[in-house]
């Protein structure tokens, strides 16, 4: 037999320099790998026909493997020749993918990434947590201090980089606004880019994509998502009455434009999916759409981003599996916890009153809510173990509104939701109970551990120590803090509390103690066991 290789090197020596071999190549290799974060965005560009329509004739596909995980990922056509496949890795280490297309300069190209332990900053997209509220894919509590700002990726570049500034120093992590620009009371004029090739107002040819206003609007869920703030994105709204005619697309229009937003949008971890504001008012879309529509994100985005839709007068059917968490307009449900905590009875998913109306001076009713009002709405939500949206709409001479177009904050409710939003950080982090939600009991939080009250617009002088029977037991001691949410203060009371059974339903101090209270509204107590 015909002896290959140095015959002066022995065979056991050829193999230890094959492996050798095979660890420095391995190493190279290693060496030249693209990272990024676990929960970042992975990003390959490719050359791909740039004649006939690209948007509609071509299609890309990639699948990225690890082991026995296969996440399916669409591509899109980025203008000038120029094709992109995003990628949010969901787990650590090597990720290999593949192309597939219907053109063979875009077929079979392959690559691969190693996914890094993400930064301190980097906890992950918010999902849905102990049934009614969220937390971050490390497991990092989320509590949703949102705001409303619908048309301010549509104004003057200095205009939103004022937002984004005011933004930076306000307490808000999420934030809503729509991908399609605003024809409404106090936002008469026009975008600054538009989604489609054509001429304004109306002639566009809803086939081919404006690249260089997707590419506008990402940056800023980018720079959102650097400080922290989820973008909520309104995929649909009613605010055009035919101007643009973007509420009245053909179904494949609209079915095309949904598949392009979630190719481009879906990596970016902090980007939530609303199907529509006041869905119900846009009259050309039928029940069968809102489902359709909802299934095409559903099936489009593999990486299963938060769902909602919020309504007008009717409510959606949120009891459908693709609704991740209940996006509600009603003000009237917040101004006590108790109708608040009834959309968690019937949905039994997290319940966001996004739209309670707003802090300002409009004439319209849903315009004009004192800042009080706003932040008593808000602590409301919060002991029905809900959560609420803020909304600024002060009148301005350039009809520069923070609601529409952004710019600054006027208001006085900021502060104080900022207030709320420590408060519940320091809370169970598994979000606020209802502690007795079958009777008056203005409490929410741990039973046995942790109890946060609000007595709203009542001016109490006294508040007898008594807490509902679940999870208790005689000689448990608590301590108690006075907290004043409109001057944000907080006050220990004095003393500790301890509790022995009072009746079937309550526990008391077992003195018959009371805790003494300023006697001005919007007072709470924190109530905590100690151990």
């Amino acid at each position: 037999m015909k002896q290959s290789g140095n015959p002066s090197v022995s065979k056991p020596f050829r193999c230890i320099l094959s492996a050798l071999w095979i660890c420095l190549l391995a190493a190279s290799l290693y060496a030249s790998e693209i990272q990024t974060e676990q929960w970042g965005v992975f990003e390959a560009a490719f050359d791909g026909p740039s004649t006939g329509n690209p948007f509609v004739e071509v299609t890309l596909t990639a699948t990225f493997t690890q082991n026995s995980n296969r996440v399916n990922v669409d591509g899109f056509y980025d203008g000038e020749g120029v094709y992109r496949i995003r990628f949010s890795p969901p787990t650590q280490g090597l990720w290999t993918y593949e192309t597939q297309s219907n053109h063979p300069r875009l077929a079979g190209k392959r690559g691969s990434l190693t996914a890094a332990v993400p930064s301190k900053s980097n906890h992950g997209p918010v999902g849905v947590a102990s049934t009614f509220h969220f937390a971050y894919a490390d497991g990092t509590p989320y509590f949703q201090i949102g705001t409303t700002c619908y048309a301010w990726v549509h104004q003057e570049d200095a205009l939103q980089e004022k937002t984004l500034k005011t933004l930076a120093g306000a307490p808000f992590n999420k934030i809503r606004f729509c991908v399609f620009p605003k024809w409404y009371s106090y936002n008469h004029n026009e975008p600054l880019l538009y989604p489609f090739e054509g001429t304004p107002p109306a002639a566009w040819d809803f086939m081919r994509f404006n690249p260089e206003f997707f590419r506008h609007f990402e940056k800023r869920i980018q720079q959102l998502g650097q400080m922290g703030i989820e973008a909520d994105l309104i995929l649909f709204h009613p605010y055009d009455k035919g101007h643009w005619g973007f509420d009245r697309m053909t179904s494949e229009a609209d079915d095309r434009y949904l598949r392009y937003v979630v190719a481009r949008f879906a990596a970016f971890r902090n980007v939530w999916w609303s199907l529509a504001n006041e869905y119900d008012f846009m009259k050309e879309k039928t029940p069968a759409d809102w489902d359709r529509f909802f299934q095409i994100i559903v099936s489009s985005d593999p990486y299963g981003r938060l769902r909602s839709i919020h309504n007008g007068s009717l409510l959606y059917n949120h009891t459908q599996p693709w609704v991740t968490h209940v996006s509600i307009q009603n003000g009237s449900a917040v101004t006590d916890f108790g109708r608040a905590i009834l959309y968690r009875d019937v949905y039994y998913k997290p319940i966001v009153f996004d739209e309670i109306k707003y802090e300002g001076n409009l004439p319209q009713r849903w315009g004009n809510l004192s800042a009080q009002e706003l932040v008593l709405r808000f602590w409301e939500s919060a002991i029905a173990g809900t959560y609420a949206g803020h909304g600024e709409t002060y009148l301005d001479p350039n009809d520069v509104i923070w609601w529409a177009k952004g710019g600054i904050l006027h208001g006085q409710s900021p502060a104080r939701l900022g207030f709320l939003r420590k408060i519940l950080a320091d809370g169970p982090a598994g979000g606020l109970e209802p502690i007795d939600k079958w009777q008056d009991y203005p409490f929410a939080g741990k039973r046995g551990e942790y109890y946060l009250g609000y007595f709203g617009r009542n001016p109490l002088s006294a508040w007898p120590f008594e807490l509902h029977k679940a999870e208790l037991a005689d000689g448990m001691r608590f301590t108690v803090d006075i907290i004043d949410t409109w001057n944000m203060t907080i006050t220990p009371a004095e003393g500790v509390f301890e509790i022995r059974k009072h009746d079937n339903y309550l526990f008391a101090d077992k003195n018959g103690r009371s805790v003494s209270l300023p006697g001005t509204p919007y007072t709470a107590l924190r109530i905590r066991r100690v151990k």
